[in-house]
């Protein structure tokens, strides 16, 4: 399993003179949570059926990119439409088990966020299993390793703070810069993995 800053290294390579459409789906993505935060009511339905949908395509798009798909991150972005359906299911499931265990305590819902870190990647790839079932291999996947995508989450914080203080303009950089790295840390779990993931042994509630 490579270290932080090997990952890191690494996403900074895929990203090198690739910039442009990352940033620019970054841009799109941005632009749609930000059009439909400021939509009183409606916006918060709008947020269940689009951004939180767009939010797997947008991690996807970005894991397809690290693939080698370096032209192509708006238009798999936006591919969501094509199959809405099973990008809904697993979004929002998602989303909501992740809610119920924050509504719970805070902690555990962070540590349950951590659990579901690779749900949209594990739907991507293996379009057969339905939205609990990616959920539930997920957990299985990141069993120990929760802690390794925190603190690659934390070693952005400077990043971030950066992007924010430069009226959030730099954070169109930061974004993909972080999720292309979380996408890479997917590649070296399933690399990694020594065991087989059985999904009828984890439970949403493990």
């Amino acid at each position: 399993m490579k270290t932080n800053s090997e990952i890191r290294a690494v996403a900074r390579e895929e990203l090198k003179g690739n910039w442009t459409n990352p940033v620019l789906a970054t841009l799109i993505y941005v632009a749609i949570c930000v059009a439909i935060s400021i939509i009183p009511l409606a916006g918060r339905i709008i947020n269940l059926f689009v951004e939180i949908p767009f939010g797997l395509a947008f991690v996807v798009a970005l894991l397809l990119f690290i693939r080698g798909d370096k032209q192509n991150v708006i238009n798999n972005m936006f591919k969501i439409f094509a199959n809405y359906g099973r990008t809904l299911s697993v979004s929002l499931l998602t989303a909501i088990f992740t809610l119920l265990w924050t509504l719970l305590l805070i902690i555990p819902g962070i540590i349950k966020s951590y659990a579901y870190a690779m749900t949209y990647y594990i739907s991507q790839d293996n379009p057969e299993l339905g939205a609990d079932e990616c959920i539930n291999k997920s957990i299985t996947l990141m069993n120990g390793h929760k802690m390794d995508l925190f603190l690659l989450d934390l070693s952005f914080i400077g990043w971030l703070l950066l992007g924010v203080l430069s009226c959030g303009i730099g954070l169109l950089w930061v974004i993909p810069y972080m999720q292309t790295s979380r996408a890479i840390f997917y590649e070296e779990l399933v690399t990694n993995s020594t065991e087989t993931i059985d999904i009828a042994e984890a439970t949403i509630n493990e």
